[in-house]
């Protein structure tokens, strides 16, 4: 069941997984399909949809404006994500000659504006930095985010891809305490446990989001014997759990995790996010969390 969740206190709720965007565009999905998509997300109680500037080279959140605007009413049933700060050569920019990373206070006025205008929207619900820009000061990046969150344009702001020290940097500088750190977590990259940023997440009650929950694909790889040990795991206790599959033992093991990681579902196909959705139900034994663990890594505990 697809529950409830605030990142912060300050925060608009969120649903306990997101919907991404990230490659909506890239089996040639008609507008259409888009909105059929979205709208049985919210069917299944997924309201938050996680997009990017950058997503498809510019041309995602155009593209989910176009989808919403085919159902009146849609929008203010969903939370939207989107994310500013990468910059990359592309056709809209010829004379771009590589790419770079940007976090200036205008900058990331500029960029959200312009989110505004192409999903057709008043108000971003969460308004995250992409990455960190190393020659943006902190004061600039949020006195940005200060002035948007003033202005009513975004309900909250919050990271991707910060390390424990640039999250806690930043935010001593925010007027409103940042909501939410988006994060690379899955069976096959586990750092955010090790590297202190679950860690501050807890400490600070602040709920990350987890993107690539299937490793990009890398978890069904036959040929990557971490993937092929996961998979006999799944094999072996999935009779325990209603006959779950990996993908959804993927997700259950992610959310498992204390600091409540939301992960981001990827696919573009509608019966994989209704089998994620089922994913919510499955509530991990502790020694079956570190059996995948183990899988993960081919060893036991230290």
């Amino acid at each position: 069941m697809i529950t409830r969740n605030k990142f912060s206190l300050n925060s608009p709720e969120f649903s306990s997984q997101v919907y991404g965007t990230w490659r909506m565009l890239d089996d040639d999905s008609s507008i259409q399909d888009i909105n059929s998509r979205l709208n049985r997300c919210v069917e299944l109680g997924i309201t938050t949809i996680d997009t990017a500037e950058i997503y498809g080279l510019y041309e995602v959140e155009e593209a989910l404006g176009k989808a919403l605007a085919l159902s009146p009413g849609l929008r203010d049933k969903l939370e939207i994500v989107t994310k500013a700060g990468i910059y990359v050569p592309n056709s809209r920019h010829p004379n771009r000659k590589v790419g770079f990373y940007s976090a200036s206070g205008a900058r990331l006025i500029k960029s959200l504006e312009k989110s505004l205008r192409l999903i057709g929207t008043d108000r971003i619900d969460l308004f995250l930095v992409h990455r960190p820009d190393w020659l943006a000061s902190i004061d600039d990046t949020a006195g940005g985010l200060n002035q948007l969150l003033r202005d009513g344009k975004i309900r909250g702001a919050g990271v991707s891809n910060y390390s424990a020290t640039q999250f806690s940097a930043l935010n001593s500088r925010m007027e409103q305490p940042l909501a939410t750190n988006q994060l690379e977590f899955h069976l096959l990259h586990m750092d955010p446990i090790t590297d202190g940023t679950f860690d501050q997440c807890q400490e600070l009650k602040v709920q990350p989001m987890a993107w690539s929950p299937m490793a990009g694909g890398r978890l069904f790889d036959k040929t990557n014997e971490a993937a092929a040990r996961l998979a006999q795991t799944a094999a072996d206790l999935s009779p325990k759990y209603n006959d779950a599959t990996l993908e959804q033992f993927a997700y259950a093991w992610i959310m498992a995790h204390p600091s409540r990681p939301i992960p981001i579902i990827g696919t573009n196909k509608v019966e994989r996010i209704e089998s994620a959705a089922k994913s919510t139900g499955i509530q991990l034994d502790q020694e079956d969390w570190y059996a995948f663990w183990v899988a993960a890594h081919g060893h036991s505990i230290p």
